[in-house]
């Protein structure tokens, strides 16, 4: 239990530190496509087209906050496999707290009291969390469920990537809760995924949790991306934190088995409540922020908020 824990916070440090730097990258390019006067960086709907996502992509923030992600994956997959969903999810989507107090330093904002009483608030859940939290369940499942998450994730990824396009600048919202539910995918995958404890390539290989593992991840990082490209995106960033953990986290539950310490029930439900509203708040709160130049020093932006710059 131990040992899950510190790996989904070493998860959430790697993601909060990767959020940061990808919305130092993302807003770089954005600029950079409007003091162009580009018309190729928009759909015809107002949205990101393919092209400037694939720019914001490829400045160093924005790779290297991206080499985080793949390390946050890699140890949020190994926090899956040893702590009951709810707790890993959760703990793993307080990185919007990281994110929130890196901002202090990376991207000069301040933190307002209703933000450092939403971490308070978080910190504390978290401290429930991992008090209640019991043995995670097996993860053994037939194929055929395992079939219908590959399903599920293509439909999700694909239908969300055409929904996201022909909305365009309306889509925010959308775009961080469907990225939220691919992460929360992928989570599921991992648990379930046949061939890992003990290692077995071909059982690997055949899984198609580990397809559905791909395409939720690959997926949900672009829509990810498309969200920190689409204005003012707080609500966005809520809406990934609800995708991610309440969706997985009840399957966990009702399907995989994962449970609280006997009597603890109801302190597991409060905290994975608590947390999850704190994070949705942490998404939320905010004073403006300034926003960074061409090279980096910081001119005001009116109406933006800390962590909706963080997640943009």
């Amino acid at each position: 239990m131990i040992i899950g824990l510190l790996t989904a916070v070493a998860a959430s440090a790697c993601y909060g530190t990767g959020s940061v730097l990808q919305a130092v990258g993302s807003r770089k390019s954005a600029r950079r496509e409007a003091a162009e006067s580009s018309t190729t960086g928009v759909t015809q709907h107002g949205g990101p087209s393919l092209s400037s996502t694939a720019k914001a992509a490829v400045t160093w923030e924005f790779m290297v906050g991206t080499v985080l992600d793949f390390v946050g994956f890699g140890l949020g997959a190994l926090a899956a496999r040893m702590l009951p969903l709810f707790l890993s999810q959760t703990v793993i989507s307080a990185n919007l707290v990281i994110t929130a107090v890196l901002s202090i330093k990376l991207l000069g904002i301040r933190l307002s009291r209703a933000e450092w009483s939403s971490i308070a608030v978080v910190c504390a859940a978290l401290v429930l969390l991992a008090t209640a939290a019991g043995p995670e369940g097996s993860g053994h499942t037939p194929i055929a469920a395992h079939w219908w998450l590959l399903v599920a994730s293509v439909v999700l990824i694909g239908g969300g990537i055409l929904i996201v396009r022909l909305l365009g600048g309306r889509a925010a919202i959308l775009a961080g809760l469907l990225s939220g539910l691919g992460f929360g995918a992928l989570g599921v995958g991992v648990r379930v995924l046949n061939g890992v404890d003990p290692f077995h390539l071909p059982s690997l290989l055949g899984d198609p949790a580990l397809y559905a593992i791909l395409v939720a991840g690959i997926g949900g990082m672009y829509l990810h991306t498309v969200a920190l490209q689409i204005g003012s995106v707080n609500g966005a960033t809520a809406a990934l934190v609800v995708g991610e953990t309440v969706v997985p986290g009840i399957l966990g539950v009702l399907w995989l088995g994962d449970a609280s310490r006997p009597g603890f029930a109801w302190v597991a439900v409060l905290g994975f409540v608590v947390a999850v509203a704190g994070a949705v708040a942490v998404a939320w709160f905010g004073e403006p922020e300034p926003e960074l130049g061409a090279d980096g020093a910081g001119t005001a932006e009116a109406g933006e908020r800390p962590t909706e710059v963080a997640a943009r």
